[in-house]
């Protein structure tokens, strides 16, 4: 469960809404959509504790560091530090207890998942970006985490990249995890996820996302 309690967000003195007081249901899946520089990136920083709130609160079912886990944009990694795609993937197993064989064997399984085998050695700066995204998606997947947050998880995905992105985000939400998910694709919202909040006009609006999404279609979303 996620709860937000009159939360404003934005620069100091600046809101980039009006207060927002919402609670994501535990197990639920959400989209965020709204147009570009509207807060749904800074939103997920908030909830995920890397940006605090100009006002209000989150507060979260789980502990932060261990039952949260955070998709960013892929524009705010540095693709010269010297890791290689497996490294970068085994970063999803930070703070848990795993033996030799199972960490093996998980991460064998998350670059068939993703189909990344055979990538494992390639520096972060010889990767697509698809490659890329789908090698922090598998990070993501390694977590385990109850609450995951994903900022526009879909960018630089393929065709293929994105079937297996929903792929993943039913199973997740199959298992009770708790998702929202910022996404400017408002076809695959109708499709894949069943609740939305709009953030329009500095205003946040919550409901179905085909309702939603039918009553606001010329909505620009990025």
């Amino acid at each position: 469960m996620i709860r937000c309690q009159s939360l404003s967000w934005g620069a100091p003195g600046q809101p980039l809404t009006s207060p927002l007081s919402l609670e994501f249901d535990s197990g639920s899946l959400t989209a965020i959509i709204g147009a570009n520089g509207c807060g749904k990136s800074s939103l997920l920083k908030v909830i995920a504790g890397l940006q605090k709130p100009l006002a209000g609160n989150v507060a979260l079912s789980v502990p932060r560091q261990s039952g949260l886990s955070f998709l960013p944009q892929q524009q705010h990694l540095d693709r010269q530090f010297p890791i290689s795609l497996e490294e970068l993937i085994c970063a999803g197993f930070w703070g848990r207890r795993l033996s030799t064989r199972l960490r093996a064997q998980r991460l064998k399984d998350a670059l068939e998942n993703w189909h990344l085998s055979g990538l494992g050695e390639r520096p972060l700066m010889a990767l697509s970006g698809g490659e890329l995204q789908r090698a922090l998606l598998a990070r993501l997947s390694l977590t385990d985490a109850p609450v995951l947050l994903l900022d526009e998880p879909h960018a630089a995905l393929d065709e293929l990249g994105q079937q297996l992105l929903w792929q993943h985000i039913h199973t997740w939400h199959g298992e009770g995890r708790t998702l929202v998910v910022v996404c400017h694709d408002l076809a695959a919202v109708r499709q894949h996820i069943p609740q939305t909040l709009l953030i329009k006009n500095r205003e946040c609006v919550f409901g179905a996302s085909n309702e939603l999404i039918q009553q606001t279609p010329h909505t620009q979303v990025a």
